[in-house]
C-alpha cells in the first residue's frame, strides 16, 4: 500500500472524557471523522486505532475498521504505531479523531506532499490566523515557518512576537497548526523512538520531540478550518457550525 490512514481514538482525556463518542447532529464525533476520511482519496485504507472496547463497538456498528490497542500507550502516535507494525505500507497520515471539520481534499494533499518528495518524512497542516484572539489563544498552536515551507517551532504562545508593533500585529504572517500529520513508515518508528523532549514536556506538544532532535517537519498550508475538540465548548461550537453546514 502506498497510503494509509489511522485515526488514533482515546477514551480517557482529561479534559472531555468520553468526547470521541460525543453526540454530533445524530452520530458520534469518531463516526464524522471516519466517514470523512473515507472520502479521500488517496487512502488504500483506513483504521481506527483505539483503547476502549466502548469504542470498539461503536466503531463497528458504523462498520469501520478498528483495532483495540495497549492500553498503555502515552500518545496517539504509539497506538498508530502498533497498528501499522505488521503492515507493508509507505506513509501513514494521522487523522485526529477530534477534529470533525476536517476535510477530505486536506488529508489527500497532505498524504501528496510526502508521496511526490521523497526527501520529506514527516508533514503537517497550517493555515493562517484570521484574528488577534487567535495568535493569544493558547489553545490554538502557533508554528513559524522557513522559506522552505518547514516549520521553525510550534507554540502555544503568540509567535512571532511583534516588538515594533504600535499598532495592530500584521497577522498575515502568523499561522496555526491542524493536527493531522502524515509520516513516512520509516520515520513513523524513528519518531516514537526517540525520548521525550524538554521542549515538548514545557508546551505539551508533541511534534517538538521531532524539532528538538534535528527532524524537520515539511508544512502545507491550507485554506480549510479545523477546530480540535478539548472541551464541552469546543463541541458545541462544533456542533454550530456542522448545523449550518448540513442547513
Amino acid at each position: 500500500m502506498d497510503v494509509i490512514g489511522v485515526i488514533p481514538a482515546r477514551y480517557g482525556s482529561s479534559r472531555f472524557e468520553g468526547k470521541v463518542l460525543a453526540d454530533i447532529l445524530g452520530k458520534p464525533m469518531i463516526q464524522h471523522v471516519w466517514e470523512t476520511a473515507q472520502k479521500a482519496k488517496l487512502l488504500n485504507d483506513l483504521i481506527i486505532a483505539c483503547d476502549d472496547e466502548r469504542i470498539v463497538k461503536v466503531a463497528k456498528d458504523f462498520g469501520a475498521k478498528v483495532t483495540l490497542t495497549a492500553k498503555g500507550h502515552t500518545s496517539g502516535t504509539d497506538r498508530i504505531t502498533e497498528v501499522v507494525n505488521p503492515l507493508d505500507v509507505k506513509i501513514v497520515v494521522n487523522i485526529q479523531a477530534d477534529e470533525p471539520l476536517i476535510q477530505p481534499i486536506t488529508i489527500d494533499n497532505l498524504a501528496r506532499v510526502l508521496l511526490d518528495d521523497s526527501s520529506v518524512y514527516m508533514a503537517t497542516v497550517v493555515k493562517k490566523i484570521k484574528s488577534k484572539e487567535e495568535l493569544q489563544d493558547p489553545n490554538v498552536v502557533k508554528v513559524v515557518v522557513d522559506r522552505q515551507g518547514y516549520a521553525l517551532y510550534f507554540s502555544r504562545a503568540g509567535i512571532p512576537y511583534f516588538r515594533e508593533e504600535k499598532k495592530a500585529p500584521d497577522i498575515s504572517i502568523c499561522y496555526k497548526h491542524l493536527g493531522i500529520y502524515a509520516y513516512t513508515k520509516d520515520f513513523l518508528f524513528t519518531y516514537t523512538n526517540l525520548p521525550v523532549s524538554r521542549l515538548e514536556k514545557a508546551e505539551q506538544l508533541e511534534q517538538l520531540r521531532a524539532q528538538e532532535a534535528g527532524y524537520r517537519i515539511k508544512v502545507m498550508e491550507t485554506e480549510y478550518d479545523s477546530i480540535g475538540v478539548d472541551t464541552p465548548e469546543d463541541l458545541e461550537l462544533v456542533k454550530k457550525i456542522m448545523a449550518k453546514q448540513s442547513s
